[in-house]
């Protein structure tokens, strides 16, 4: 069973984003990322992991939009969600990596059937986890 783990806002300054949502919400920072998309920081409540994104394209929608950018699902088989997802009516968008995918980080992006991106990985992101245990 997929689990939503992944929530990615984009944000005018990420480090600032960080800051309130670590104040305000008692979060805490689990990494930061520069790439050739966006520069990040991670932050997480100890379950979901949210990307604070400044997007340095138009690839993946206005640079200046500020908001909910996409959702990012933890699957157990990536190969038998890509077909599940693509068999529901998702198109492909980017991230599938050339050969074996060894031990690297990865998720791969498609848009739902009204345009909505969203993420699917068997790694889990940092600060995430998959399965929580009830207290």
């Amino acid at each position: 069973m997929a689990k939503l783990r992944h929530i990615a806002m984009s944000v005018p300054d990420p480090e600032k984003a960080a800051d309130f949502y670590c104040k305000a919400f008692d979060m805490k920072r689990v990494g930061a990322r520069e790439s050739s998309l966006a520069n990040g920081v991670f932050i997480s409540d100890g379950v979901v992991t949210v990307a604070l994104l400044n997007f340095k394209t138009d690839s993946q929608g206005p640079r200046d939009f500020v908001g909910l950018h996409h959702i990012g699902f933890w699957v157990d088989d990536i190969r038998e969600a890509e077909e599940k997802v693509e068999k529901a009516g998702a198109q492909y968008l980017m991230g599938r990596p050339e050969g074996d995918k060894g031990s690297v980080f990865y998720e791969e992006k498609f848009r739902d059937p009204n345009g909505v991106i969203f993420d699917i990985t068997d790694f889990g992101w940092d600060g995430a986890v998959k399965d929580v245990v009830p207290e």
